[in-house]
């Protein structure tokens, strides 16, 4: 099988099923939503306090609801013996690897359009904007990357709904101080000149959580 079309087949199959029973997309659109509810009704404070806020709040809402997205990318195959099956297939490791990043990166991007309108109107503070924007997908890469990795070494364990983020965020921290401090920067009036350190920042854990994660997998699910 094209290695290419491998990889699209895995995420479309993440992708449709997803679609049928819903079960991801629901369950952590309402936590997000709920995070962000919930921040509303904690925080009374003057406009100007929120825009300093703002960012924060916002990626607290796209964490913590990633880690629950990534944490189901496995459920699926261990809990219906698939993962076996998915492993003798003649495609390569990598393969699953990508296919697998790229339909959890489709899930995030879900719950981030949904996210970005609710917390405008939320908070009065628009986060529509290009640079947040590119901001957020540049780091959801990186995000969901090293965290299809641990969440194929944690789908093993038993208590795996709480190994994935003892390993997963702290290994993200460097990736989501930046994409706050990018956020706070662009939300304050700044313009992308005033963000690049932070960019380069992002870039670089991009490529080491992509390539760090395709070269370990294969020996993950091996084992």
């Amino acid at each position: 099988m094209n290695y290419w079309k491998a990889v699209f087949a895995i995420a479309k199959k993440d992708v449709i099923s997803e679609l049928r029973n819903r079960e991801i997309i629901s369950s952590v659109l309402l936590f997000a939503v709920l995070t962000l509810i919930i921040f509303h009704f904690a925080f009374t404070a003057d406009q100007k306090t929120i825009l300093s806020l703002a960012p924060g709040m916002l990626w607290v809402a796209f964490a913590f609801s990633g880690v629950l997205s990534i944490n189901r990318a496995f459920i699926s195959e261990k809990e219906d013996n698939c993962m076996e099956g998915l492993l003798a297939s003649p495609v390569s490791r990598d393969a699953i690897f990508l296919g697998k990043a790229i339909g959890s990166i489709v899930f995030m991007l879900i719950i981030e359009i949904v996210v970005f309108p609710v917390f405008t109107l939320l908070y009065n503070v628009s986060v529509i904007n290009p640079i947040v924007i590119l901001v957020t997908l540049l780091a959801t890469i990186g995000f969901v990357s090293i965290g299809i990795l641990f969440s194929a070494l944690a789908v093993n364990t038993r208590a795996r709904e709480m190994v994935l983020p003892i390993l997963f965020l702290p290994t993200v921290v460097p990736l989501i101080i930046a994409a706050v401090s990018a956020t706070s920067v662009i939300l304050d009036g700044g313009k992308f000149s005033d963000i690049t350190q932070y960019m380069l920042i992002i870039v670089a854990f991009d490529i080491i959580f992509v390539t760090v994660p395709f070269i370990l997998f294969r020996y993950i699910v091996e084992e």
